[in-house]
């Protein structure tokens, strides 16, 4: 046996879903960033109340609602990518990413209408 015992692997260890690649945990993750992403920008967007308003507290609630349902549903997503690789068949979560796509575009058209007004 020439295994060197610290780097020889533990019993137990290795990912729960049998995936080397750890695709759930990579889709986790980039989800996760995302979300933060969002919560850093509805955060930028308070400094424009003084002079825009209401108009920024919709942009300010929109952006907090899109982070918020992606953390609520992310449990949800992973689990599904986990069960989805080992029956061998995984299909794409589609309405999240359409929903995450169309709250950035209307994030994007306040965002340019805040700039113009």
């Amino acid at each position: 046996m020439d295994e060197n015992p610290a780097t020889a692997p533990l019993p137990g260890d290795g990912p729960l879903d049998g995936d080397p690649g750890l695709q759930p945990e990579r889709t986790a993750l980039a989800w996760g960033r995302t979300v933060l992403t969002l919560i850093a920008a509805s955060a930028m967007s308070l400094r424009w109340i003084p002079d825009q308003g209401p108009f920024v507290l919709a942009m300010f609630g929109l952006t907090v609602a899109t982070g918020t349902g992606i953390y609520a549903t992310q449990r949800r997503r992973y689990r599904r990518s986990v069960e989805g690789i080992r029956a061998g068949h995984l299909t794409p979560d589609t309405a999240a990413v359409f929903w995450t796509a169309g709250a950035c575009v209307v994030l994007g058209a306040l965002g340019v209408c805040l700039v113009l007004s």
